[in-house]
């Protein structure tokens, strides 16, 4: 966390129960909330949600009577307090007033509740051993009592209750009215653990519980937070003993009257609640449903407890706006410069309003407004409508619930307006905002409590842009803050290609946003963990961060969910989301409810933690029987023919999600029965279990030669289904990279990749840019630059498999390239695929140019729409698909790992070795250089690369022999394998040495850091953007610089100068030549490589064709295709599982 000097730190780690016996305390809750889950209620589900609301507070005295009874034996004194706490939804604890949560949006983190629910642990030690007060000097003060309070909001358990056209199914997560439990262990010098203060109910007395109505109104996950600043205000210092009042008779229900709890009831039982979803998901038959009578209260069962297993949400960054907009009527829009989940933060409290004529749309609150009261409202969102220049709330639209906007599109206006429990005050966008009403009546109090106010507490907002309503000035000391999962940075990247750089940025943003105690697909419509982003995109996400708490959490979520036929759902949490595309029986699609297996071996291989193996692994063995008993009929009955007759690539499932080509399903889901049969093998290995090993390994062998013999059955060696034509996707890449192509076919059939061509796109958005591209002059620099098609007088963007020749500057600051440019059509799976299978098997340079591609189906496309985050799409939209989603995020990892050159080596466990395997383009006008680290359980490996020599005459870049540098660090207890291409030219020499002593990193891994600030300060990144001007309607290109891209300079060679002294100078060049891989020891080592020979890129066929020159009968595909016996996969290989 270097490089961020806002984050917050969690100073101690507090472990407590571990048995449920060790528990005293009862799960309380507020006496008429319980009564709303009574099954004799008459209410419908939304009126009995509105009873629960305000959301209550808790809290608890510590008598001074009690503590003293284990404070007043001098000989055995108190060491130690330790209050453990949980809270359904989301809590936040605090003691004698102070805050003692860390965290709170999400609190505990989201899980099967009904299942396991998580509990944190706060030190109050120093609370309870400083007895001695000021206050006894100044008034006399003897009680030292203490309180401990509790803070609600709804969380995941209590939201507000959108039953119908939702994508988020409420009704098939765990729920119940918020409810707390918590005790306080204190410890003595002599091992004595006293239990105080378990939450229970009961009469007022001393040590006993109260539950009251507090200010928070409501809150929310997908519509935010509405909190009364008057009631907040009149009850400030209620976690104070100075403000402890005894317990109201229950009968009195004044709203912000403390009464005693009830407790939690329910006769729901785990076995009712599981049986009725198993038998809806198809899990089980309803004659398999245990004999039970149904309940009286329908409040959900509640899971085990155990200690939190993640990091908290923090607020990890702090940041300032870049621009302030005064839209009108008193409102203004702050743009923050990149997307991100969190909220704002008032500095100087919650501004004073005012009250417009007219209230702008979704700005308005009625029940304030009806009362006199006044109000301030904020909207958040992620880009601006473009017809209306304010947010665009249908993009970030909760639940994926709107009216379609101002164009109506892809949904009609009315849309929402019979959905039951919708805001009323949305204007039929379930929005983002958060609302703060200063009530007429408690005038005083509300504007003290404005100026005390800082920020909500319970919801978290995806969003760039926020607009504040209404205030007469622009509100000063506005900030936003920045929320996730508080896991380590681990992973970095950066090149001189602008274009590389915003990729990466883009799907960091997007992860980054979506780590909320789940890894969620966006961060406002769904906020879900679905199995086939996380095979796509967990490569990343372990480049990236330290995943070993967030991804093991993330496992057992899974486990949580299996089936009891041993079936694995779609997402950890089961929604009936897609399971039609599953085999049916209540899985999920094959790939998606493949995750847990694939991502413990990622795990594993990244952790080694061999006793999370023998958890999880019985699980995996469940659903691998499963696959066995079930899978051929299931696609039987989704229509499959065993010998595929008939198959054209459009059979049922999800497959290569959000391509641009038809998807071959039928692979996909096939391949993804073999990586859980390769992963059970490779589990059962590590564990020792020779016999689960061999069968396991055995199944996945027979998938693989079915696979194989079927794709190759046409003999086109084209790697596609026997009635294929070598369009849909994933095509042979993936077979390619998961060892499933034979050895001996494995370059004919690299070769014909290249016969791939690419097609039109017809998308509406890019239909309505060109007709809006009024400019004529924009429309013929796009033709030149093969980024336009014309056919007929009608102009077409296209999705390109290989690209023509362009010439793209980036002004002032780099030439990137004359030469081909590509771009992607791929899905989320395939893009790894593709890449991966590129760089790793000689054709790097052609993985370059997809990945720094230009115009449609790029990173680029979106960087000149104003992207500072990953798309859930390659196609522009501006009312459906998400703006910040990391499904279509691997390229990440392919630049740490091919671009720069350092990823975990196949074979490794724990992350011990690594392989530094840099792979040059031909010609230096694609990228000059690249660095990266990858963090792992013993340290940061490193390594930077770059050209030297290049000549000052940039058309050169394609002859020049030039000078190679190289540098590469290896922490402490590591070993790495390091690979370097062969060279073209007999002239080149390699020579490798290694530093005299293991420098000292942190002050130049700062000063480096420091310097790319400041480079992204002055905005050296992507050069440029698309705006649209609603008077015109019409697009223009604006030239300006960006942060995003901005290139930055490796640390490794400012460690130490280059003349600096090396010791164990070794020539290598013959080991290169014959690419034989080197075994590298901890430490610093420099490769100077001289003589590199540069050369001319290939051309190809144009943006919608091939590359005729490598599928050429006479063409070499050179030496990576040489050595069949290497193209096995082998049980130790984590990497090409699948």
């Amino acid at each position: 966390m270097a490089n961020e000097p806002h984050s917050s730190s969690w100073s101690k780690l507090a472990i407590g129960p571990g048995e449920e016996s060790d528990w005293k305390g009862k799960w309380i809750v507020h006496q008429e909330d319980m009564k709303t889950f009574s099954a004799n209620s008459s209410l419908n589900v939304c009126s009995r949600w509105r009873k629960r609301r305000p959301l209550p507070l808790f809290r608890a005295k510590l008598s001074s009577k009690t503590l003293s009874t284990v404070t007043s034996n001098e000989e055995d004194p108190l060491v130690s307090g330790l209050l453990v706490v949980s809270g359904l939804g989301s809590f936040r604890a605090s003691m004698d007033g102070v805050p003692l949560s860390t965290s709170g949006p999400i609190d505990p983190p989201f899980t099967d509740y009904s299942k396991r629910v998580m509990y944190r642990g706060f030190d109050v030690t120093d609370f309870l051993k400083n007895q001695k007060d000021s206050r006894d000097e100044i008034v006399g003060v003897v009680d030292r009592s203490h309180v401990i309070g509790i803070t609600m909001g709804s969380g995941w358990w209590d939201h507000r209750p959108i039953l119908t056209k939702s994508i988020v199914k409420f009704d098939l997560l765990p729920r119940g009215p918020t409810t707390v439990m918590a005790q306080l262990f204190l410890s003595t010098a002599k091992g004595k653990m006293h239990v105080v203060l378990p939450t229970q109910d009961g009469e007022d007395g001393d040590d006993m519980w109260q539950v009251s109505r507090g200010h928070i109104r409501e809150s929310d996950l997908f519509t935010g937070e509405i909190v009364d600043l008057g009631i907040m205000i009149e009850m400030d210092g209620w976690d104070t003993i100075q403000s402890w009042t005894n317990a109201v008779d229950s009968s009195m229900l004044e709203p912000n009257r403390w009464i005693p709890p009830s407790l939690y009831e329910t006769d729901q039982s785990l076995q009712y609640r599981w049986d009725a979803i198993s038998v809806k998901s198809g899990a089980k038959s309803p004659e398999e449903r245990s004999k039970t009578s149904d309940p009286k209260f329908f409040a959900s069962p509640i899971g085990r407890l155990v200690p939190s297993e993640i990091p908290p949400l923090l607020p990890m960054e702090r940041i300032s706006p870049d621009e302030v907009h005064n839209l009108g009527s008193g409102r203004w829009l702050f743009d923050f410069g990149k997307a991100f989940s969190g909220m704002l933060h008032f500095d100087e409290g919650i501004p004073h309003p005012i009250v417009p004529d007219d209230y702008p749309r979704g700005h308005g609150f009625k029940a304030a407004s009806e009362n006199g009261d006044s109000f301030i409202t904020v909207i958040y969102g992620e880009s601006l409508e473009m017809s209306t220049g304010d947010i665009n709330r249908v993009l970030v639209a909760g639940l994926g619930l709107h009216d379609g906007g101002p164009r109506h599109v892809s949904n009609p206006k009315g849309y929402t307006t019979d959905v039951p429990c919708f805001p009323p005050d949305h204007d039929g966008i379930l929005s983002q905002r958060d609302v703060f009403v200063i009530s007429k009546e408690k005038e005083i109090s509300s504007r003290i409590a404005r100026e005390l106010f800082r920020q909500p507490h319970f919801t978290t907002h995806a969003f760039r842009f926020a607009e504040v309503c209404c205030t007469k000035d622009p509100p000063a000391g506005v900030h936003a803050l920045l929320y996730r999962t508080a896991v380590p940075n681990w992973g970095s990247f950066s090149s001189s290609n602008v274009l590389l750089n915003g990729g990466y940025e883009l799907v960091k943003n997007a992860m980054v946003s979506n780590m909320l105690s789940v890894q969620s697909d966006c961060p406002h419509r769904e906020k879900l963990p679905y199995g086939g982003d996380l095979v796509a995109n967990s490569p990343a996400a372990l480049h990236f961060f330290d995943m070993s708490a967030f991804y093991k959490k993330t496992v057992l979520d899974w486990l949580d969910s299996q089936w009891d036929n041993g079936a694995y759902t779609e997402t950890s949490m089961w929604q009936d989301l897609n399971d039609y595309a599953g085999i049916g029986r209540g899985a999920g699609e094959t790939v998606w409810a493949s995750a847990p297996p694939v991502l413990t071996v990622r795990y594993f291989q990244h952790y080694d933690d061999v006793d999370f193996l023998r958890i999880s692994l019985p699980s995996h063995i469940r659903w691998l029987d499963f696959l066995n008993r079930e899978f051929n009929a299931g696609m039987k009955e989704k229509g499959f023919a065993n010998d595929l007759k008939g198959y054209q690539g459009d059979g049922s499932g999800l497959g290569d999600w959000l391509a641009l080509r038809d998807r071959d399903t039928w692979l996909t889901h096939t391949a993804f029965y073999m990586a859980s049969a390769r992963a059970v093998a490779y589990i059962s290995r590590e564990l020792g279990d020779k016999d689960m090993q061999q069968k396991a390994f055995a199944k996945a062998e027979d998938i693989r030669s079915r696979i194989s013999r079927l794709y190759l059955k046409n003999g086109k060696d084209t790697f596609d289904f026997p009635e294929g034509n070598s369009y849909a996707t994933p095509g042979p890449e993936m077979s390619l990279f998961s060892r499933i192509v034979p050895g001996e076919k494995r370059c004919v059939v690299l070769k014909n990749y290249f016969k791939r061509s690419g097609s039109r796109w017809p998308g509406d958005e890019e239909k309505l840019f060109l007709q809006e591209l009024k400019n004529k002059t924009y429309i013929h620099d796009m033709l030149e630059k093969g980024e336009l098609i014309e056919e007929d007088d009608t102009y077409w963007m296209g999705w390109s498999q290989w690209q023509d020749i362009l010439i793209y500057f980036i002004p002032s600051f780099l030439f990137l390239n004359s030469s081909s440019r590509q771009g992607f059509n791929e899905g989320i799976f395939g893009i790894r695929y593709s890449l991966k299978t590129l760089s790793d098997m000689g054709f790097h340079n052609i993985a370059l140019r997809k990945a720094s591609g230009f115009g449609f189906g790029t990173p680029e496309y979106m960087l000149r729409h104003n992207a500072t985050s990953l798309w859930e799409t390659w196609w522009r939209s501006e009312d459906l698909y998400s703006r910040n989603h990391p499904m279509l995020g691997a390229l990440a990892e392919w630049m740490s790992s091919s671009v720069a050159g350092v990823a975990l080596h196949p074979t490794t466990t724990g992350g011990r070795r690594v392989l530094f395997w840099p792979r040059f383009p031909k010609s230096a006008g694609m990228i000059q250089h690249a660095s990266a680290t990858q963090g792992t359980q013993i340290g940061d490996f490193a390594i930077a690369w770059r050209f030297e020599n290049l000549p000052s005459d940039k058309s050169l870049y394609n002859a020049a022999s030039v000078k190679i540098r190289i540098r590469f660090l290896i922490p402490p207890g590591g070993e790495a394998i390091l690979r370097l291409p062969p060279p073209t030219s007999h002239r080149t020499k390699v020579w490798i040495s290694r530093s005299d002593y293991f420098p000292d990193l942190l002050q130049v891994r700062y000063d480096a850091g420091l310097k790319c600030r400041q480079r992204r300060r002055r905005r050296l990144g992507f050069p440029f953007s698309w705006e649209y001007d609603r008077m015109k309607k019409e697009w223009f290109k604006f030239i300006s610089g960006k942060a995003i891209g901005t290139p930055c300079d490796s640390f490794l060679f400012a460690v130490m100068p280059l003349d600096a002294q090396w010791s164990s100078h070794t020539e290598i060049t013959k080991d290169i030549f014959e690419m034989k891989d080197k075994t590298i020891k901890t430490g610093m080592y420099e490769v100077i490589i001289n003589n590199w020979q540069l050369e001319p890129e290939v051309e190809g066929g144009g943006r919608l064709g091939n590359i005729p020159e490598y599928f050429h009968k006479d063409f070499n595909p050179g030496p990576y295709c040489k050595d069949h016996d290497t193209f096995d996969w082998h049980i130790n290989d984590a990497t090409h599982i699948i």
